[in-house]
């Protein structure tokens, strides 16, 4: 079975997100549209989803452009 290109680089750019969520959470960036910020017994939880699809779309273009 073949699995589509555009369904792997949907794959490609969630999972770079997880990873890079971390990082991008500690330069503490403003919240964009998307970001989703929760006040949960007294402990701020901040998850930059689209800050973090926005890194990983850059980094993916970076390597494709350096790959060619």
């Amino acid at each position: 079975m073949r699995i589509p290109g555009s369904v792997v680089l949907i794959l490609i750019l969630m999972l770079g997100a997880l990873v890079l969520s971390p990082m991008i959470a500690l330069l503490q960036i403003p919240p964009l549209p998307g970001d989703v910020t929760m006040n949960w017994g007294g402990h701020r939880i901040f998850l930059p989803f689209t800050q973090s699809m926005i890194a990983s779309v850059v980094l993916a273009l970076l390597f494709w452009f350096a790959r060619k």
